[in-house]
């Protein structure tokens, strides 16, 4: 399913929990030349995964493209029990308190491991996945189809904070507190990874200055946008005394179709599942030869994001996100 754009020349599947920030994080998808969205997979955090597949269905009609598939995700962790659900950041329909209508679109009958690893082996090393929630849909999709790794050509999460305080906490960022266990099965399967951590989401907001020029903008979802993050944005100032919104799902994308824009370093990363520290996120960077084995030992490093040219990605998104 194309976006609308002709000469399509990267697929990728969308995994989300929409969101404002999601939102503007789709809505930059839309405006991108040369992406091909196969598809949606929801999943809980900012919002239940119900009102997650909701939204997305919401968001491609919006952009206009309502045949796009979306694939409702599992309602909660590997290891069960209620979802942690951030609705005192994006309002209770995770949209700024909107109250859209109901989509009239549907959500199609595969679930969202059975989507993923459908679409990975229909288009083996060719499709990305852009993460930007907890990560319960890959791990059930790895679970299900140990190929799933090697066909899916890279995928780009939003998650993690490292060598810096958590967003949850001070250990960890909520997106892989939302599931820990389901992140380190995702972060150990070899796959072709790209991690984003909220140390340098953080460091790309847009500012009141900005919300209001995006406000007076031409852009073609600028209106919807700036409404949604009024919400978004006095949350900010009374948790953060950011005057602003940070831009994690938007800067995340970004690593996607710019990794230009960034620099990594690789390594080992492994996720605490127990105790004071659940849901961090520690990477071996490398830098000492271990006298014996250790829980890093043995697994296949991950790419982590280690600098932003934060000037260049708030210009590439601010310029996305007034697009007519």
């Amino acid at each position: 399913m194309m976006n609308g754009n002709c000469g399509v020349s990267e697929k990728i599947i969308i995994d989300t929990d929409p969101g404002i920030d999601d939102s503007m994080a789709i809505m930059m998808a839309f405006q991108t030349p040369n992406l091909d969205i196969v598809g949606f997979t929801t999943i809980f955090g900012n919002v239940s995964t119900k009102d997650a597949t909701r939204n997305a269905l919401l968001l491609c009609e919006i952009a206009g493209c309502p045949d796009i598939p979306v694939a409702e995700g599992s309602p909660g962790p590997l290891k069960g029990g209620e979802p942690e659900i951030s609705d005192f950041v994006h309002g209770s329909d995770g949209l700024g308190n909107l109250n859209l209508p109901e989509p009239n679109s549907k959500k199609v009958e595969m679930s969202a491991s059975e989507f993923l690893v459908d679409k990975v082996s229909q288009y083996p090393g060719e499709i990305s996945i852009l993460a930007l929630g907890p990560l319960t849909n890959l791990a059930l999709a790895i679970k299900r189809d140990s190929s799933f790794v090697t066909k899916v050509k890279k995928i780009v999460i939003l998650g993690g904070a490292f060598f810096s305080l958590g967003n949850i906490n001070p250990a960890a960022e909520a997106n892989i507190y939302g599931d820990p266990e389901a992140a380190d099965v995702v972060f150990t399967s070899g796959a072709n990874i790209v991690v984003v951590g909220i140390n340098i989401t953080t460091q790309v907001k847009l500012s009141d200055d900005d919300l209001h020029e995006l406000r007076q903008s031409k852009g073609k979802y600028a209106q919807i946008l700036c409404d949604m993050c009024k919400f978004y944005r006095d949350w900010h100032v009374k948790s953060d005394g950011v005057y602003g919104v940070f831009l994690h799902d938007p800067v995340s994308f970004l690593v996607l179709v710019r990794p230009d824009l960034f620099t990594y370093k690789k390594g080992v990363v492994r996720v605490e599942t127990q105790g004071l520290c659940v849901g961090h996120t520690l990477m071996d960077q490398g830098l000492k030869i271990w006298n014996s084995e250790n829980p890093w030992t043995g697994y296949s490093p991950v790419s982590v994001v280690w600098t932003v040219n934060v000037d260049e990605v708030l210009k590439y998104i601010k310029n996305l996100l007034m697009k007519p």
